[in-house]
């Protein structure tokens, strides 16, 4: 007679699972706080490497750290004020131009004639076609509501992308807080984590945030780069709305693969609606062009700094980033995905290590 296996639980095993419980539910209800201290950490991380090359000018921290905050803060109203009403502007006409593209497109359809009414979801009349239809109308509408309140000023539009001028304000502090002690990263994270685990967590953190930095580098040279040269480009051939287009371009240099791909298609479109056949093959040709300067000239010079940051990985994260947490999901998306993957790596590292054997561990 087989004995009779017993299964008990104790009240330790039942307290930890609790108290794991509890934790989900407090952390899902704080979920705000916690993106913004999380946004505020990596902003520090961002900022660690420019306050490090002014300290090794003897430059204090403090005054080195301030310095870079008023750098940033000017470039940002900068191109608030310079750069951004003449962007919505563009987008607004692009936006205008998409119900002649979508009437240019069935032209040419197999599928028989379609009226951008039908596609977009508005009747004749401007009002909607449909309860289903996508309102396109109201988009256009909201989109140049947006324009006009671009006028209001820097900080309560800044402050939306953020989540309100309250999680605006206090992801500066906090940032300011960490980036102005020395290793200030180190020590918040030596306060969150239990002791035994306080050397991994900061060597994984550390390793992290310099990949984290030259991927980010490198993709913000990229972007430049390529916006520049699809902005001369685009103005060059006579395109409308080169300065949207060409932000999308810079924008979607950030998506691996596809993301050239997703750029070019508006452009195209938007010259074919513009100049005809000839200008569509025109900037077609622009844009292949620069694709092979991307290749074959730009990415070599920084594939260095991206390197270490699957596509895939990218892809994927900006996706649930977007997802879960809107705007502050997708700034946080590949920093919080490159230092989960650091983590798998340990793991898998630790599972193919073959343990040292007495005659190595004596030596």
């Amino acid at each position: 007679m087989q004995p009779i296996s017993q299964f008990s639980i104790s009240a330790g095993t039942v307290a930890k699972v609790i108290l794991v419980g509890v934790l989900a539910w407090g952390l899902f209800h704080l979920r705000d706080v916690l993106l913004v201290i999380l946004t505020a950490v990596v902003l520090a991380s961002a900022i660690e490497p420019f306050a490090r090359a002014l300290g090794r000018w003897h430059i204090a921290r403090l005054p080195a750290v301030i310095f870079i905050y008023l750098v940033f803060a000017l470039v940002a109203v900068a191109i608030f004020y310079f750069f951004i009403p003449t962007l919505v502007s563009d987008v607004v006409g692009l936006l205008s131009n998409i119900p002649a593209l979508i009437d240019t497109v069935s032209a040419w359809s197999p599928f028989g004639a379609l009226s951008a009414g039908a596609v977009l979801g508005v009747s004749g009349d401007g009002g909607a076609a449909s309860a289903s239809g996508f309102a396109f109308g109201d988009m256009l509408q909201a989109f140049r509501i947006v324009a006009e309140n671009v006028s209001e000023g820097f900080l309560p539009t800044l402050s939306v992308f953020f989540g309100g001028a309250v999680s605006f304000v206090l992801i500066i502090v906090l940032s300011f807080y960490l980036a102005v002690q020395e290793d200030g990263i180190a020590k918040f994270l030596r306060i969150v984590t239990p002791i035994k685990h306080e050397t991994y967590v900061i060597g994984l953190w550390r390793r992290a945030q310099e990949k984290i930095g030259l991927w980010m580098q490198g993709q913000l040279l990229l972007a430049a780069l390529v916006g520049l040269l699809v902005y001369l480009g685009l103005t060059v051939l006579g395109v409308e709305n080169a300065l949207a287009l060409a932000f999308l371009a810079a924008m979607m240099e950030t998506i691996p693969l596809f993301g050239p791909i997703i750029a070019a298609i508006p452009a195209v479109f938007a010259a074919y609606i513009s100049g005809g056949v000839s200008s569509g093959l025109l900037v077609i040709g622009l844009y292949l062009i620069i694709q092979q300067f991307e290749n074959h000239l730009f990415y070599p010079l920084v594939v260095k700094k991206i390197i270490g940051v699957p596509p895939i990985l990218v892809i994927l994260s900006l996706i649930i980033g977007a997802k879960l947490a809107g705007f502050l999901g997708l700034l946080l998306s590949v920093p919080v995905a490159t230092t989960v993957m650091e983590y798998l790596n340990d793991l898998q590292r630790r599972k193919i290590t073959p343990p040292s054997s007495p005659v190595s561990a004596n030596a």
